[in-house]
């Protein structure tokens, strides 16, 4: 019971009840999200209210309101002092709504139970509309990945049209995109001082709107680019393409620039990201009072699996220089790596180790990618000149240390924590950075991290992206050839063959991606059947915004080269390239067949 006392005083509070419980009369800030409050690193409100917190702010949080309703949710705790944030949680609500087919899914990982119908479609834009009608004068700050990658022009998969920036769809005053920590602190820093809302124009990773011909606000420091107004993308996807590749581009540098696209009577200003945190700055992230727990509203209430998943994880660093090209983790965490130091991992495994629950087993020490920890350039001065969105595509470059031995060394020691069973790898593992075939600069340390990992870390199967097969395939994806996975392979079934572990790798594979034909998913199968594997970690693509292969999904071509690509558009289409991965169940219901054949020949002789 004291441990459940501590957690309920710990929360942040949902409802004016608590409000009033800690003696405030108002919020200073108030966050809406789409997902159940977790308190816990691993989600994105929680974060951001933690953050809010330790700047000495008064803030509160109202998850999953009812919009249907009188709006009694929205009204419940009246006017923040400063703001209101606006977040559909830790997931783009379309996605979690929508199968790649467009069918509406029956289940919400984020909410007890796993039910749905707890947030509408697009939250970010729904609940900012009602706040605005409800409380005009309150500003409101948008974040998370939902709005972050429709902060400028963007395809709308589910729309099947191009969307302007959610700050016009929604009404809001801000948006902060990627992750939030630098720029809610230097938005609190401002409004303390007494700075008027109005007149935050220059915050680093944030955008806002102005009225067409007015003046930009100044920062002498940044260089500005014009990108090709909202109406022209509209009607010119060659315009629309231009604008992404700038975008992208933009995205993947230290030193951006700021991108300034015009939109009806409006100019939208994506102003440029922050520098990437330093490790002092993610531990301070981490370190901050989190009570690893769903809020104490939801004790009665069933598990949320969101939770249940990852309530025993570690997330050891952010971002990823992968550069896939069906993937917004860079666009939103940036292609840096920000690593988190040893103490602050060890620290935070002890406090998971508190947990009631916790039988001594960690399912996850990883982040994005698992094996990119600590990894940065050699010389660094040239990752600030840098524009590639690749740091290993089309090859690994030649400045980036993918040196090994420190996260191996941090597994080892996760493993003599006392109480610590087993701390399993559950992010997906960068192969590419293994093999000198692909990794020039890889050497020894390579392989002594894919031993302790396959020996220590696997909970029976690991899992691996090779995403196809097909060459041209494969380079559109940004993803290397196919023969690494195979070596890759040869490797673990050495590997487990010395230990006498019987274990699975586990491939995962795209289907309809851009560039893939009918053709190109048969080959596939008749790939993965060689080497007797039956897939079962698949996904139909689905375009999801302001990605390079959600562009090429829209125009059709790549919009670097200008080459046309084949698109599986139709949803029949997309349903048979899925079908090729299941080739097995086909010869299973065959080879049933043929025994019920087999077994009714032999009653009629009998």
């Amino acid at each position: 019971m004291n441990n459940v006392t501590k957690v309920d005083v710990k929360s942040l509070p949902t409802t004016r009840k608590e409000v009033e419980a800690l003696g405030w009369d108002q919020p200073d800030v108030i966050i809406f999200s789409g997902d159940a409050y977790v308190d816990h690193p691993s989600f994105g409100p929680a974060v951001i209210g933690r953050v809010i917190e330790a700047e000495g702010l008064r803030v509160a949080i109202v998850p999953q309101p009812n919009w249907k309703d009188d709006l009694r949710d929205f009204r419940k705790m009246g006017s923040p002092k400063y703001f209101f944030g606006v977040t559909a949680g830790n997931m783009d609500s379309m996605v979690n709504h929508y199968t790649a087919a467009r069918r509406l899914r029956s289940d919400d990982a984020y909410t007890p139970g796993g039910k749905s119908g707890f947030r509408p479609d697009y939250p970010t834009i729904v609940y900012t509309k009602i706040l605005k009608r409800l409380f005009p004068e309150v500003p409101v700050v948008l974040g998370g990945i939902e709005a972050s990658m429709r902060r400028l022009t963007h395809y709308d998969y589910w729309k099947n049209r191009l969307e302007p920036s959610i700050l016009l769809s929604s009404g809001a005053d801000m948006l902060i995109y990627g992750m939030g920590e630098q720029p809610i602190r230097e938005l609190i820093k401002l409004l303390l001082k007494g700075v008027p809302f109005s007149s935050l124009t220059t915050i680093s990773q944030t955008v806002i709107l102005r009225a067409e011909n007015t003046a930009l606000p100044v920062n002498k420091n940044w260089k500005d680019i014009r990108l090709s107004p909202h109406e022209k993308c509209i009607v010119d996807k060659k315009a629309f393409a231009s604008n992404f590749v700038i975008f992208e581009k933009e995205s993947n540098k230290i030193n951006a620039a700021r991108l300034i696209e015009p939109s009806g009577n409006n100019i939208v200003i994506q102003n440029p990201p922050f520098h990437p945190m330093t490790e002092a700055e993610a531990d301070r992230t981490y370190d901050l009072p989190y009570t690893y727990r769903p809020h104490p509203r939801y004790k009665s209430k069933e598990a949320i699996p969101a939770y249940e998943m990852i309530k025993f994880s570690i997330n050891i660093h952010r971002g990823c220089f992968g550069g896939c090209s069906f993937c917004a983790i860079a666009a939103h965490q940036g292609k840096q790596i920000i690593k988190r130091s040893e103490d602050s991992i060890l620290a935070e495994i002890e406090r998971v180790k508190s947990l009631p629950d916790f039988k001594g087993y960690l399912s996850d020490l990883g982040g994005p990618s698992a094996n990119m920890y600590m990894m940065r350039g050699k010389n660094f001065d040239q990752c600030l000149k840098c524009s590639r969105p690749s740091c290993i595509w089309p090859q690994v470059c030649g400045n980036l240390d993918t040196d090994h031995r420190g996260l191996t060394s941090l597994y080892r020691k996760v493993n003599r924590i006392p109480g610590i069973k087993k701390a399993f790898i559950g992010s997906g593992v960068r192969y590419d950075l293994l093999f000198r075939e692909w990794n020039k600069n890889a050497g020894t340390g390579e392989r002594e991290y894919f031993e302790e990992l396959v020996v220590n870390h696997v909970s029976g199967r690991l899992k691996v992206a090779p995403e196809h097969t097909s060459p041209h395939v494969l380079n559109l994806m940004r993803k290397v050839p196919f023969n690494l996975f195979r070596k890759l392979r040869e490797q673990f079934e050495r590997i487990t063959g010395a230990e006498g572990l019987k274990y699975e790798i586990v491939p995962y594979f795209i289907s309809s991606h851009p560039g893939s034909s009918a053709s190109d998913m048969s080959d596939l199968a008749g790939e993965v059947r060689s080497l007797g594997i039956k897939p079962e970690q698949v996904q139909d693509f689905t375009p999801t915004p302001m990605t390079l292969s959600t562009t090429m999904f829209y125009c059709g071509f790549d919009p670097y080269t200008g080459k046309s690509i084949y698109i599986a558009r139709g949803i029949e289409e997309k349903r048979r390239q899925k079908d090729f991965f299941f080739w097995y169940t086909k010869e299973d219901r065959i080879g049933k067949s043929r025994q019920r054949g087999r077994g009714s020949s032999r009653k009629h002789k009998i």
